[in-house]
Order: structure tokens, then C-alpha cells, then sequence
């Protein structure tokens, strides 16, 4: 595994990991009533996160989003494993997107108002494939 991030990918690096490290620290005091509502959509569609308390919930997601989004933007973090965790990540927000009532347009894949904030997170998944699949293939 290649130790330093190829100059090549940071930009993309570099566009997720802030986007995702603002987001982590935006939640990191979130209130009480944003707790709720995070964690009412992520259990609404992951029924076993309804176990944590919504507080809970989301300082443990501000605090993965803070770490995702720190690899992704320190180059000596390998790119495989920061696109491994940014992969992951994106396909649990795609899985909001699927799963949740209102987010398409019914029959198809379309999204709906409601859902094209969370269907514009697929170029996560791309970057994240995309790192991955290049640190494998072209070790």
C-alpha cells in the first residue's frame, strides 16, 4: 500500500474533505431538535440505529465525518484507505437516498425535491471508488 497520496488525487481529496469536515464540525454542537431530526432520518432507514440516543447518534456521526474528512485531506494517509472510508460513507448517504420515502420519484430513480441534496452526494462514491480502485489497480 502506497504510503503518501499521488499528487493527482488530492483535488478530489481535497473536495470531499472539506465538504465533510464542515459537516462534522457543523453537527459536532448540534441542539437538541437538528439531533432528532439526523437521527429520526437515519433511523427511519437504518432501524438499528433507533437503539442510540439521538444525541448520541449525532455527536458519533460528527465525529466520524471529522475524522473521514481529516485522512481525506492529510496526503500521508494511504489514498486507499481514505477512499475505503470515504466509499463507505457515501453508500451509507445513497442508502438514505434508496431507502427513504419521498427522496425519488416512485417507480424510478429520479430524485424528488427533497432528495436531490442527498443524490448530489454520489460524487462521493465516485471519488471514493475511484481512489480505491486506482491504489489496487495500479499499486
Amino acid at each position: 500500500m502506497r504510503l503518501l497520496a499521488r499528487p493527482h488525487q488530492l483535488p478530489p481529496r481535497a473536495a470531499a474533505g472539506v465538504i465533510i469536515l464542515n459537516s462534522g464540525l457543523s453537527k459536532w454542537s448540534a441542539d437538541e431538535e437538528t439531533a432528532a431530526g439526523v437521527h429520526g432520518m437515519a433511523a427511519g432507514t437504518y432501524p438499528f440505529l433507533k437503539k442510540i440516543e439521538a444525541t448520541r447518534f449525532v455527536k458519533l456521526l460528527s465525529t466520524a465525518e471529522i475524522a473521514l474528512g481529516t485522512a481525506l485531506l492529510v496526503p500521508a494517509v494511504p489514498s486507499l484507505l481514505a477512499g475505503a472510508g470515504l466509499t463507505a460513507f457515501a453508500g451509507g448517504l445513497l442508502g438514505l437516498y434508496l431507502k427513504t420515502p419521498g427522496m425519488r420519484e416512485e417507480g424510478g430513480l429520479r430524485p424528488t425535491q427533497q432528495g436531490l441534496p442527498i443524490v448530489k452526494d454520489l460524487w462521493l462514491l465516485g471519488i471514493g471508488t475511484g481512489l480505491v480502485m486506482e491504489e489496487l489497480i495500479y499499486e
